[in-house]
């Protein structure tokens, strides 16, 4: 194990060595600086929605339950479009590692729009009412988008 962490190490090192060198190099020939690039799209907020597909009294949210869902509670909320995919997530349960089919749902939209906030909670809540749900993950995060 501390010859394994050795090698890393000096493996590392050269690297580094190595990048440095390229580093030293490039700059010696770089040419003047030019104006970045102007930035593209528009300041706007995604939302990564994560539905878990295991009911606590058996069974599953299958794939047609999930495109009805879609169809009739986020499509008409969110009506420019949305992103949807298939992921598996896991957790462990005491010592039994669970895993589950996900489905994932991002949507854009501009920054500061409350009713998009209020829409998505509004998901949220009715996902986890129909489908005897314990939640419904949301991530937010700010990106510029351009279509």
């Amino acid at each position: 194990m501390e010859k394994s962490r050795r090698t890393a190490s000096a493996a590392a090192a050269a690297l580094v060595i190595g990048l440095g060198g390229g580093v030293a190099s490039a700059s010696a020939t770089a040419q003047p600086a030019t104006e970045p690039a102007a930035a593209v799209g528009t300041p706007s907020k995604r939302t990564e929605l994560y539905f878990g597909t295991e009911k606590p009294t058996g069974g599953v949210v299958t794939p047609e339950d999930f495109e009805n869902f879609v169809d009739k509670e986020i499509t008409p909320a969110f009506p420019d479009g949305l992103t949807k995919f298939t992921a598996t997530g896991q957790w462990k349960r005491g010592a039994e590692i669970v895993k589950e089919t996900t489905y994932v749902v991002v949507l854009f939209y501009p920054l500061g729009n409350r009713k998009a906030d209020g829409e998505i909670e509004e998901i949220r809540a009715d996902y986890k009412k129909f489908f005897d749900q314990d939640s419904v993950a949301r991530a937010d995060d700010t990106q510029r988008v351009s279509f």
